[in-house]
């Protein structure tokens, strides 16, 4: 036996089956401001771990040349390739580490390892000078001390920068965000 409905019971049944098309475009615009929203905060992290990344390959290549040259007693040298925005350790080794090089040419250089593409080397400053372009090296001796100079890093597009600064005397090194320039030391520094 067929049971009898009303016509607008089954209306009102048909009605509550589906969402309607109002409904489905006002889900889809939600999501599309949601999907906006978290893009755009992506956008802001990334370029900063790019920027944190190349200065920890930094770092690790300046401590481990500097514990490099405490170790074997000699002087090692970074080269900044500031065209190229790369860097390299140069032992006084020879490449075939039969020995003490005896001239540049016959010193063993690693490869090259460049930033990652969109950071650059802004400038470097060594005892002063500040470079930009062109191939500049620094140097750590057996005892620790170093060049002293700092290594500004400045993420491209977003304008990001980072300064790396290696004292001379110690060797150590000191991270800063932003620019930075160490002030000159003042006479009561040495009471």
């Amino acid at each position: 036996m067929q049971s009898f409905q009303p016509r607008s019971a089954r209306r009102a049944a048909r009605a509550q089956a589906g969402f309607s098309l109002i409904e489905m475009m006002g889900v889809l615009v939600i999501l599309a401001l949601v999907a906006t929203i978290v893009s755009i905060n992506w956008n802001a992290i990334l370029p900063k771990s790019d920027l944190h990344s190349a200065v920890r390959i930094l770092s690790s290549s300046l401590s481990g040349t500097r514990s490099e040259a405490i170790a074997r007693n000699a002087t090692f040298q970074i080269q900044y390739d500031l065209d190229e925005h790369r860097h390299r350790v140069v032992t006084p080794f020879r490449v075939d580490g039969s020995g003490l090089a005896v001239g540049e040419e016959d010193r063993l250089a690693l490869q090259w390892t460049p930033l990652p593409k969109s950071v650059r080397f802004e400038a470097i400053t060594i005892d002063g000078i500040e470079y930009k372009k062109g191939i500049v090296y620094v140097r750590f001796d057996a005892l620790g001390t170093a060049s002293g100079h700092t290594i500004v890093l400045v993420q491209v597009p977003y304008e990001n920068r980072y300064t790396i600064e290696v004292q001379g005397l110690l060797g150590l090194i000191d991270y800063y965000e932003g620019v930075y320039t160490r002030p000159p030391p003042k006479e009561a520094d040495f009471r």
